[in-house]
C-alpha cells in the first residue's frame, strides 16, 4: 500500500495568531506535496484540522500524533470529520510510544483504529519508526514509515525492511548556510534535545555513533544527519535520500535567526527542488 506522496514535503510550525495558516497557503502555492506538523505542537489535534481547512488540496500530515497523549477515539473523530469535507487529505502519522513495550502499545492503538466505525485504515496512516521491529510494524499495519535523524545509508537499510510497496517519508533538518559552525550551531539545540529522547539514542548507536557523539551532539553527528550548505548541497542530499529509497523527503527548514519564519528559504528550496 502507498500514500502516493510527492517527493518533497515540508514541516510547518504552528504560530500564535494563526500565521501558520497563511504559511500553509504559501507552501501549497509553492508546490510542496505535503505539510507536516510536529507532534510537540499537537497538544490538541486542532492544528491539523485548521491547516486542512485553510488550504485546498495539499496533503496534511501529523509528525506525529503521540499515541500516549491522544486517545485513538480522538484520531478517529478527526479523520471522520475531515473525510466528510476534505477526503484523502489527512495523513495520520502516529508514534510517541516511548517507554515500556512500545510495540505492544502501538499494536493495541492500531487495533482500536481498526475497530472504529468507520476505521482509520492502514493505508491512511504512517508510523514513526527507526528500529527494525517498528519498521516491520509500519510495513505490516500501516502505509509505511516516517523517519527522523537518519542518513541516506539508513534510508537504504530501512527500505530493505519496508520492501518496495510501503511508503517511506524521511524528515531532514535543513540549514541554508555555508559556514560550518553557524550551520551546526543552528541545529545543535533541537537535535541535542532529540538525541536524548525515546528510541533516537539507540538508533544512533546502531548507525555507528559513539556516546560522545550523541551527548554532544558532535560535529560529526550533525554533519551526517543535517542537510546544510548552499542550495546545491541541500539538493544533493535530498537526491541521495530519494535514490536510497525515500518516497518523500520532508524538509524541516531551520533559519539561522530563530526569530524568523523561513519564507525565503522555502521559496528558494521550492525553486530548486520542485521547479
Amino acid at each position: 500500500m502507498t500514500l502516493g506522496l510527492g517527493p518533497i514535503g515540508v514541516t510547518l510550525d504552528v504560530r500564535d495568531g494563526g500565521g501558520h495558516l497563511d504559511d500553509a497557503v504559501m507552501l501549497e502555492k509553492l508546490g510542496y506535496s505535503a505539510v507536516w506538523i510536529a507532534g510537540g505542537q499537537l497538544s490538541t489535534l486542532d492544528p491539523l484540522r485548521d491547516v486542512v481547512r485553510a488550504t485546498g488540496t495539499i496533503r496534511v500530515g501529523s509528525a506525529i500524533i503521540p499515541a500516549r497523549v491522544h486517545p485513538a477515539e480522538d484520531v478517529v473523530a478527526l479523520r471522520r470529520e475531515l473525510e466528510a469535507t476534505d477526503p484523502g487529505r489527512l495523513i495520520t502519522g502516529l508514534g510517541g510510544v516511548h517507554g515500556e513495550r512500545p510495540l505492544r502499545t502501538m499494536n493495541e492503538y492500531l487495533d482500536r483504529l481498526d475497530a472504529a466505525d468507520p476505521p482509520v485504515p492502514a493505508e491512511a496512516r504512517i508510523l514513526s519508526a527507526l528500529g527494525p521491529r517498528m519498521l516491520e510494524l509500519a510495513r505490516d499495519r500501516a502505509a509505511g514509515a516516517l523517519t527522523l535523524l537518519v542518513n541516506p545509508e539508513y534510508t537504504a537499510h530501512a527500505r530493505e525492511i519496508l520492501g518496495s510497496e510501503a511508503t517511506m517519508a524521511v524528515m531532514e533538518y535543513v540549514v541554508l548556510e555555508s559556514d560550518p559552525q553557524r550551520a551546526r550551531d543552528t541545529v545543535r539545540g533541537p537535535i541535542g534535545f532529540l538525541t536524548q529522547v525515546g528510541g533516537y539514542p539507540q538508533n544512533l548507536r546502531r548507525m555507528g555513533f559513539t556516546e560522545d557523539d550523541i551527548a554532544g551532539p558532535s560535529d560529526r553527528l550533525l554533519d551526517d544527519l543535517v542537510a546544510w550548505g548552499d542550495i546545491d548541497a541541500v539538493a544533493a542530499r535530498v537526491k541521495r535520500h530519494l535514490d536510497a529509497g525515500a518516497d518523500q523527503v520532508v524538509l524541516s527548514v531551520q533559519p539561522t535567526d530563530p526569530d524568523t519564519v523561513p519564507h525565503a528559504e522555502w521559496r528558494a528550496l521550492a525553486d530548486a527542488l520542485i521547479g
